[in-house]
């Protein structure tokens, strides 16, 4: 199966720490919004909410993950799995609604990152000069465009609004770098802009939180705000589970910072295991892949923890509001060296803090944001036609012109207008689709497990926690919806374009014989399969098991064309696998019945594909044989509708209409006989 990233375009596998730069373009890149949106969704109490997320990351998102990177190693991750676990069409669409929140993950990560990116250059007093060139005034664009067109442009036309799509032509830029894919020089760019990113907002962290230990008072003030909103000290239980509902409410708000899991599961291919590893088990990649993991959760963790903790003590609450100087760059903020809650300058932390140091800050968040949504759409382009290529849909030209990544720039374009440029208009859509990709790792390991201690008696006792992990996640996922429905809507569409596009793609290609070949259940059938082929001719009779026994099949056959008894008949019986698959490679077994010789196909997608590729065979290596069908008392309609879902009506004209397109020479085809 072919691994869900390019990893024979990248030098070799790679160290999984060297690997850990590339997730933490998506994973870290959010430290640079998510403080302001934890203190504006939980206030006072945001702190206790951040250990809430914590915990919930590495109780329950981090377990789950690394259950689905054990079974899934090959980058395709819980999709991949659920699609093994779940045959037929039920399982293809729910693969296909995943694609869908995974397609919205990336796109809107992409133009949240580069609308955030686009915040820390606005405030940036040292870049305010660089901004008026390239970011046309209210006056300049009507004046451009004329009133008439300015007042439809208006509602969606702000300054930030041209400096996030010119950001976005930068990250595009980024796309071309890695159109190669995770080449080993990406992964050290990627290293390289992260350990700088994550080092100046450690200083930044740590700064404010020796402030904090150097000034228990500040500490002593929050503690009391806190008590006092649950009651007083002596306010007993109750206040504290009126505090936990309270950040279990603004967990969903809370729930990008758990983004980076799905991209470790789709990098997990690029790294290094030991060179004893089986490829169908690498334990060693698998045992790395977990180590980065880990080591991503428990840096996540401990810097959320410090950011939030000091954004909510430090910076003022109107600053961090809709409009103030903090919302969505509170490290920034802080690097910058503005006001403090307590009136002092954040230059009081750290004499480093001014806007020389704030716009070194700057400069690496903007770097890694814009190169956050870059990596997650290279991620996307190499994982998405996999699943669409299983359905049907020929992705082979969309990639060879990258019209795959135009069509996904284009949406983001349009995503971007759509939200204003805003993060906190993205952010609902962001945190539904990382929510219910969480819902779906964690309902893959449930279903995993559930088939593999079927009938032990631990079953229960092993599907419990990770099935507690999924009410816990579609549940916030749901919540989410209620609250905000942008990003049930977004990830709909992409999945009503896939299903549309798929289906309409797999009607056209319904008469493409998508044959892989044939494997055979024993030498003793392939070597009579090879033996039939040399025979001069053949008339070979579809045979429904059930219907007739297989005598009185033979006896009607001869009786109703005429054949003399000492005619060769071959029988042919196919028994369909699972017929959403598009491309199939049967298994065939020839055995003897009471001196008649059949050929038993199973696995297939399509009985109607089977017969036409046994007779393209018989061509191939000597005179065309004749086909010999019933009629069938289907209606065109449900024989057409049979053949498209389950593969198995229309059949004889399936036969001919597959055949015609396989062999352009009349004389080289089966001859095909109803009747």
């Amino acid at each position: 199966m072919k691994t869900a990233l390019h990893v024979d375009r990248a030098s070799s596998p790679s160290p999984w720490w060297l690997v850990l730069g590339l997730v933490g373009l998506d994973y870290f890149s959010t430290l640079a919004y998510l403080p302001t949106i934890m203190v504006e969704a939980a206030g006072h109490l945001a702190p206790l909410a951040a250990a809430l997320l914590v915990l919930a990351t590495l109780l329950m998102a981090l377990p789950v993950y690394a259950y689905v990177v054990g079974r899934s190693p090959d980058g395709q991750g819980a999709v991949g799995l659920l699609e093994q676990l779940l045959r037929g069409w039920r399982g293809k669409l729910l693969v296909l609604v995943l694609m869908g929140f995974v397609a919205a993950d990336f796109v809107v990560t992409r133009s949240l990152s580069v609308a955030d990116a686009s915040a820390h250059v606005l405030h940036n007093p040292h870049w305010h000069q660089a901004v008026e060139r390239l970011a046309p005034t209210d006056d300049e664009v009507r004046q451009s465009v004329g009133a008439e067109l300015w007042q439809r442009v208006k509602p969606f036309w702000t300054r930030q609004m041209a400096l996030t799509i010119g950001l976005s032509l930068v990250a595009f830029a980024f796309l071309w770098l890695l159109e190669g894919g995770f080449t080993r020089k990406v992964l050290k760019l990627a290293a390289c802009a992260v350990g700088i990113y994550m080092l100046l907002a450690g200083i930044v962290i740590y700064s404010g939180l020796k402030h904090l230990y150097l000034h228990p008072e500040l500490l002593a003030a929050w503690r009391d705000q806190v008590l006092a909103s649950a009651g007083g000290p002596k306010a007993g239980r109750a206040a504290l589970w009126q505090l936990l509902v309270v950040s279990i409410g603004a967990f969903p708000q809370l729930a990008l910072a758990i983004s980076g899991f799905e991209l470790s599961i789709t990098v997990a291919p690029l790294v290094k295991g030991r060179p004893d590893d089986d490829p169908r088990r690498p334990r060693g990649r698998i045992r790395n892949t977990r180590k980065l993991m880990l080591v991503a959760a428990l840096a996540m963790g401990a810097y959320v923890l410090g950011a939030v903790l000091v954004t909510t003590l430090l910076i003022p609450g109107g600053a961090i509001g809709p409009g103030g100087a903090a919302q969505h760059r509170a490290l920034a903020y802080l690097a910058h060296g503005e006001m403090l809650s307590d009136g002092r300058p954040a230059a009081a932390l750290n004499a480093w803090f001014g806007h020389a140091f704030g716009s070194l800050y700057d400069l690496s968040a903007v770097v890694v944001l814009c190169l956050a949504g870059a990596s997650g759409m290279i991620a996307l382009r190499d994982l998405a036609p996999q699943y669409l290529y299983r359905l049907g849909m020929e992705m082979h030209w969309a990639l060879r012109f990258g019209v795959m990544m135009h069509l996904f720039n284009a949406i983001i374009l349009v995503v971007t207008v759509a939200f204003h440029a805003s993060v906190s208009a993205q952010q609902g859509a962001y945190a539904t689709s990382v929510l219910v990709l969480l819902a779906g790792a964690a309902l893959a390991a449930t279903i995993d497990l559930i088939q593999r201690y079927r009938g032990s008696r631990l079953q229960a006792l092993v599907c419990s926690p990770p099935a507690a992990v999924f009410a816990f996640f579609i549940s916030m996922a749901a919540l989410t919806i209620v609250v905000n429905r942008s990003g049930l809507a977004i990830s709909l569409l992409f999945v009503a374009a896939i299903l549309t596009s798929s289906a309409i793609s797999r009607w056209m290609r319904s008469t493409e014989l998508r044959f892989k070949g044939f494997s055979f259940a024993d030498e003793q059938s392939r070597r009579r399969w090879e033996e039939i082929l040399q025979l001069e001719f053949q008339v070979l009779v579809p045979h429904r098991p059930g219907v007739f026994p297989l005598t009185e099949k033979n006896e009607h056959v001869r009786r109703k064309h005429r054949l003399p008894a000492d005619a060769y008949l071959l029988f042919i019986e196919v028994s369909l696998g699972d017929p959403s698959d598009f491309q199939h490679e049967p298994l065939m077994k020839i055995e003897r019945e009471d001196e008649l010789e059949v050929i038993r196909v199973s696995h297939a997608a399509s009985v109607a594909h089977v017969l036409a590729a046994i007779g393209l065979e018989f061509c191939r290596v000597g005179r065309p044989p004749e086909i010999i069908f019933g009629w069938s008392h289907e209606t065109p309609l449900a024989a057409n509708l049979n053949f498209l879902l389950f593969g198995k009506g229309n059949i004889p004209w399936m036969v001919n209409a597959l055949v015609c397109k396989a062999e352009p020479l009349a004389e080289r085809r089966p001859r095909i006989v109803v009747g």
